[in-house]
């Protein structure tokens, strides 16, 4: 199978599988694993902020940020197609008390204006906005990236508000890799990042979220609440560790397949897709002129030995990641031919 569902489906390197069996560990729940702790340090140390804390879960990472600075009753300006609003399990409300307050974004990018226009006024009779997600890359509109200016515009604005900015950074480097620059730099205004080690990197398990020493703080009861209280970690943190180290170097390859993927999609007859807009290793596409179904699609093209999954009812997502090379989306490229001709 060449399984293009996400790059979370990866397996863990022989370095990796190396790492973890030889892990120095402790009981993370006492601060007391040196592994884990070596692996807080070095995310800090890379985003140029003063401490991080490893969670499980992009899910958990996101959510224990938003309640470290809000509390119940508040909003959260989310992007429509943002992660946080839609594949997080109603977490904002159901576990946080918040309002999700959505607005719409040209190819998933979020302008100040259209923000601005979102936050409430200061009246006591309405809720008040609190924080505001930012998604980047953006998952659902196909990777596409924040410029850091128009990020650093809307951090320095909202903060004139006295409203904090949340950086769902889940594909941070591949954004990083994109423009050029480094992770630090393009995120340094937001008041807190969640990053994932398991899409992209390639780990296992785990995501980071960096932030000021007390915001961490701040944090740690909060995962413990969640279930994120682990105890010999080490042995995950140790792939995280590699993962951080020896991933992001090797992101453009994904890119580049992913371009390669979407140029050969485009003049396929029966889907529509722009591949100029595809920057990153996402690619969106929709079957609807072909006369299939997403569902449909999907489970001809699996008889073909190609896996994707579906967006809605005409649109399909297709994600390139470590263990595909560039003869595999060749390959695919093939069988999607064949499904629709």
């Amino acid at each position: 199978m060449i399984d293009l569902r996400s790059d979370t489906v990866t397996k863990p390197s022989a370095e990796m599988r190396r790492a973890m069996a030889e892990a120095e560990v402790g009981d993370d729940v006492f601060l007391e694993d040196p592994t884990v702790n070596k692996l807080q340090e070095r995310a800090a140390q890379i985003f140029g902020r003063e401490a991080a804390l490893f969670v499980p879960s992009g899910s958990m990472g996101n959510l224990a940020c938003v309640m470290a600075q809000t509390r119940p009753g508040q909003e959260v300006i989310c992007e429509t197609n943002g992660h946080v609003y839609n594949y997080e399990m109603g977490s904002l409300s159901a576990i946080g008390g918040l309002l999700p307050r959505i607005v719409d974004g040209e190819d998933g990018i979020l302008s100040w204006s259209a923000i601005e226009a979102a936050i409430r006024p200061k009246v006591y009779y309405r809720p008040q906005t609190a924080l505001i997600c930012l998604e980047n890359t953006v998952n659902m509109a196909g990777g596409t990236v924040y410029p850091t200016a128009l990020a650093n515009e809307i951090c320095d604005r909202a903060h004139e508000r006295g409203v904090h900015v949340h950086l769902d950074g889940a594909r941070v480097f591949n954004a990083a890799t994109y423009l050029k620059e480094d992770v630090a730099g393009m995120s340094k205004k937001f008041d807190s990042v969640q990053f994932c080690l398991s899409k992209g990197l390639g780990a296992p398990v785990g995501s980071m979220i960096v932030g000021t020493r007390d915001f961490i703080e701040r944090c740690r009861p909060i995962r413990k609440m969640l279930g994120g209280g682990m105890r010999q970690a080490g042995v995950l943190a140790a792939a995280g560790l590699v993962a951080l180290e020896k991933g992001p170097k090797r992101l453009q390859e994904d890119h580049d397949n992913a371009r390669v993927l979407a140029e050969r999609l485009a003049q396929t007859p029966g889907v529509t897709l722009n591949a100029a807009k595809v920057h990153t290793n996402i690619v969106i596409f929709s079957v609807k002129n072909s006369g299939f179904s997403s569902a449909n699609f999907l489970a001809r093209l699996a008889k073909q030995h190609v896996l994707a999954v579906p967006v809605d009812a005409d649109r399909v997502r297709m994600v390139t990641h470590l263990d595909v090379t560039r003869h595999d989306i060749e390959e695919a490229a093939d069988a999607v031919e064949n499904t629709l001709s």
